[in-house]
């Protein structure tokens, strides 16, 4: 689904972040990126999605060249960002945030009904409380909102940027459930998140950055088998 081909990106041109990368994320699978802190994680997520333009190399979207397009057109083709920050708007309610998300369907209220019903069958703990202030959700419940109001588009591929920030362990495992379920349902997750164990558990295939080139990568299983040797070399214990 997402092919980035020897992309080379960086702030500033004299300082490069990521050195001539390259990664596949297929089809209806869960592709983790891990690396210390630094490595260029965030990064790739930023380019892939147009928020940063690479000096060299090339972004597909299946068949298709999407490298440098404005994030608002990567949205209407059908990928979907959801960032480190938390992003809803807190004093907005859970329904009104939601709505947002069926934006591209503000013309086409048949559709963003429609939508709206697809995400409560889903998530019927919004559903319950669609008339509250999305800042009185819990903070797992706020990150589901958000993956809940990414759904009112219908994406194909979810990029997806520390989803367990600053969560529970419960919480933290309620939105990994998650995402197995978004691949379950036939959507491409691309994953980063510093916690590694959690990230590696639910991988279908790994890529490891170091220092802006990728040093590593294989099958979830395989990097399940090492992960304590990887997280005891990046000190994240």
């Amino acid at each position: 689904m997402i092919r980035v081909e020897n992309v080379t990106v960086g702030y500033y041109k004299e300082v490069p972040i990521l050195k001539d990368v390259s990664i596949e994320a297929k089809k209806s699978k869960i592709t983790v990126i891990i690396g210390s802190n630094g490595s260029g994680k965030s990064t790739l997520l930023k380019t892939i999605y147009g928020l940063l333009k690479p000096f060299k190399g090339r972004i597909f979207y299946g068949s298709e060249d999407i490298t440098g397009r404005e994030p608002y057109n990567l949205a209407r083709m059908g990928i979907g960002f959801m960032f480190q920050e938390r992003s809803i708007f807190p004093q907005m309610t859970v329904m009104e945030n939601l709505e947002m998300g069926g934006w591209m369907y503000r013309r086409k209220p048949e559709i963003l009904r429609e939508a709206l019903e697809e995400v409560f069958n889903k998530y019927p703990v919004l559903k319950e409380r669609m008339k509250e202030k999305a800042g009185n959700l819990s903070g797992g419940q706020q990150r589901i909102l958000e993956i809940a109001r990414l759904m009112m588009s219908r994406p194909k591929v979810i990029l997806m940027d520390e989803p367990t920030a600053q969560l529970s362990p419960k919480a933290c495992k309620e939105v990994y459930d998650e995402i197995v379920r978004l691949r379950d349902e036939g959507i491409t997750v691309i994953l980063v998140d510093q916690n590694v164990r959690s990230a590696l558990s639910i991988a279908d295939y790994v890529y490891v950055l170091k220092e802006g080139s990728i040093n590593q990568q294989g099958d979830g299983e395989i990097f399940r088998k090492k992960s304590k040797e990887l997280i005891k070399e990046w000190f994240l214990v």
